[in-house]
């Protein structure tokens, strides 16, 4: 499966989206924009700066368990009292992976997608292919992505709405005893927080 979604983007694109294009066609043309340096900036917020948060999110439920108990109860007030509310973010539910159980999230209908914690959605996460394969070969997908779950462990496919976005907390990796919840928040990645990855320790 292709991750880029370049090849879908052109039926997919709202009237909304279409004037974005449009726009951003002219000030190209004009040579008030340079559209490297845009892509550049848009893969900023999309791996860098909006990732952060939901990371944050996640190292504090691995190192504090009456945190991760209330992000199981109720995941919206829980990510609130870092400070990540916002649109998009109103109605959050925190799945938490195990040994016997991974979670991966999609939106079939549109992209819908925690902003607070997780930024930009990537142009992947929007295309039909993830959309409409996710759940119905979500290993295959999950393989792509160079992730191998085995035999014994379930993939759970989580859709998300209007009304509720999913953040999944992946598994601790071994080997992290003792880490800071800075230095915890550093490897986790966008990826294993949707679920199309895996939180390891750098060699």
């Amino acid at each position: 499966m292709a991750h880029d979604g370049h090849d879908h983007e052109g039926s997919e694109l709202s009237p909304i989206a279409l004037r974005v294009k449009a726009l951003e066609s002219l000030l190209t043309e004009k040579g008030y924009i340079d559209p490297a340096a845009l892509d550049q900036l848009i893969d900023v917020y999309e791996t860098k700066v909006g990732p952060r948060n939901g990371a944050k999110v996640v190292a504090k439920a691995w190192s504090d368990p009456a945190y991760a108990d209330w992000l199981k109860r109720d995941a919206t007030a829980a990510i609130a009292s870092m400070g990540y509310t916002g649109r998009q973010g109103e109605h959050m539910v925190a799945l938490f992976n195990t040994p016997t159980l991974h979670n991966m999230v999609v939106c079939t209908l549109c992209s819908c997608y925690p902003w607070p914690v997780l930024g930009l959605p990537p142009v992947w996460y929007k295309s039909m292919p993830y959309r409409s394969r996710a759940v119905i070969e979500p290993r295959a997908v999950l393989a792509e992505f160079g992730v191998t779950v085995p035999d014994g462990v379930e993939v759970r496919v989580w859709d998300s709405t209007a009304e509720v976005r999913y953040l999944v907390i992946p598994l601790r990796p071994s080997g992290t005893a003792g880490w800071s919840e800075d230095k915890l928040a550093a490897i986790v990645t966008r990826n294993a927080m949707i679920g199309t990855g895996l939180v390891t320790v750098p060699a």
